[in-house]
């Protein structure tokens, strides 16, 4: 278990191709600070059909992609 498989089940379903989240919505949402480990736990977001697009240390958002299905 993660301490982002909240954020991972709220992306999952909001299944749009993009989502753009906040900082302060992933913390709220992840119920933990944003911190420097989100970088190693990304990887875990595949798993949900989706993977860490864009990180914005200006705007302080982060963008989710949705993953193609393979055919």
């Amino acid at each position: 278990m993660s301490k982002y498989d909240a954020l991972w089940t709220h992306v999952q379903e909001r299944r749009h191709p993009q989502l753009v989240l906040s900082f302060d919505e992933i913390e709220r949402i992840a119920r933990t600070p944003l911190d420097h480990s989100f970088l190693t736990h990304k990887k875990e977001l595949l798993e949900y059909g989706y993977e860490v697009g864009k990180i914005s240390m200006k705007a302080r958002t982060v963008l989710f992609i949705r993953r193609l299905e393979e055919a």
